[in-house]
């Protein structure tokens, strides 16, 4: 039985998380083609082959429990602008991380984010009961770790060459989490943030 049950819809205000699903794939694959948005990630999912690959994997992986990937949606446009997972799984250590979050470029610095964080972060603390959520981005990745501080997660360090990029350069992880300890704070951040 996999600790995260499936279908799991996640609403906010502004947003809604719901279960990746093969209808929404070829939306995704359009959004997606917007090459600054794999900058600094690890597979430049921008090529719709690369794309699609991606997406039908993680509807594979959600099956065996190894990811949870949501499809992000825009409520007052009714369209989808990205993507986000939880994955790392360790239901025997009460842990999991948030990644693979991705947004149309349009919605940067819009509060969307914010949003799918609190959602992501009540659901993992208050229904799963995790300890740890850990959240990275690439150590240049200055924009991404910068939102990732705003919500809450505290800096624990780089790990060097943690993995190996599509274009072959390796790349330097930036590793963040917040602790069930925290989570009362980083909660009350959040709401003040999204207001």
């Amino acid at each position: 039985m996999n600790w995260i049950q499936h279908p799991i819809v996640l609403e906010g205000k502004k947003v809604k998380l719901i279960p990746l699903d093969n209808s929404h794939f070829n939306e995704m694959v359009e959004v997606a083609r917007q090459k600054e948005i794999w900058k600094h990630v690890s597979i430049d999912c921008s090529v719709p082959e690369t794309m699609m690959l991606e997406l039908k994997t993680n509807i594979l992986k959600r099956a065996s429990g190894e990811k949870y990937t949501f499809t992000v949606v825009d409520k007052l446009q009714n369209k989808i602008i990205g993507s986000t997972s939880l994955h790392n799984i360790f239901p025997q250590h009460r842990k999991v991380e948030i990644g693979w979050t991705w947004y149309d470029p349009a919605y940067w610095g819009s509060g969307y984010n914010t949003e799918c964080k609190l959602l992501l972060l009540t659901y993992c603390f208050e229904v799963l009961k995790t300890v740890r959520v850990q959240l990275v981005t690439d150590e240049n990745n200055l924009r991404s770790r910068g939102a990732i501080q705003k919500i809450g997660g505290k800096f624990e360090g780089v790990h060097r060459k943690e993995r190996i990029k599509s274009d072959g350069n390796f790349r330097n992880t930036a590793m963040f989490s917040i602790t069930d300890d925290e989570w009362e704070g980083v909660k009350d951040g959040l709401i003040k943030l999204i207001g």
